[in-house]
């Protein structure tokens, strides 16, 4: 399966912020949507960072709340890794393994077409793997 399909089958919306976005008002985005990443984007809809569950609370730990008050340009990932429409679940499963991240923007033509979760992975990787179980009993029923 590829992400176009993928993106076809669960819609193409992103919760998206601006650099300039406080920290509080992206958990108060997250929590509200229960989401765990925000992508941010500039004025043309490109990618420009994005901020998880997780980098809020790191920086939270590290610097107290007061930090709830800046912009998300502070804290947000500004090399974001993103993925393509033709890109495969093997190739998705293999950048969030490797780079330990559980959200990949897709872009298309340099710009923010969906993203892609690793509860979607996981949700379209089993749904393969049935598939393949139930062909491979109906061959072997047929044999």
């Amino acid at each position: 399966m590829i992400v176009s399909a993928i993106l076809k089958a669960k819609g193409r919306e992103v919760e998206t912020a601006s650099p300039t976005t406080t920290l509080m008002q992206i958990a108060e985005t997250l929590a509200r949507k229960r989401i765990g990443a925000i992508v941010i984007t500039d004025a043309d809809q490109r990618v420009a960072g994005i901020v998880s569950e997780r980098d809020i609370i790191r920086v939270l730990a590290k610097s107290g709340a007061e930090v709830m008050k800046g912009p998300a340009s502070a804290v947000m990932t500004r090399n974001v890794i993103s993925c393509g429409e033709s890109d495969t679940l093997d190739q998705l499963m293999g950048a969030m393994t490797t780079g330990r991240f559980r959200h990949l923007p897709v872009t298309k033509d340099g710009k923010l077409a969906g993203i892609i979760s690793i509860g979607d992975v996981v949700k379209y990787h089993l749904s393969e793997v049935q598939m393949e179980a139930t062909a491979m009993k109906q061959y072997i029923a047929q044999t």
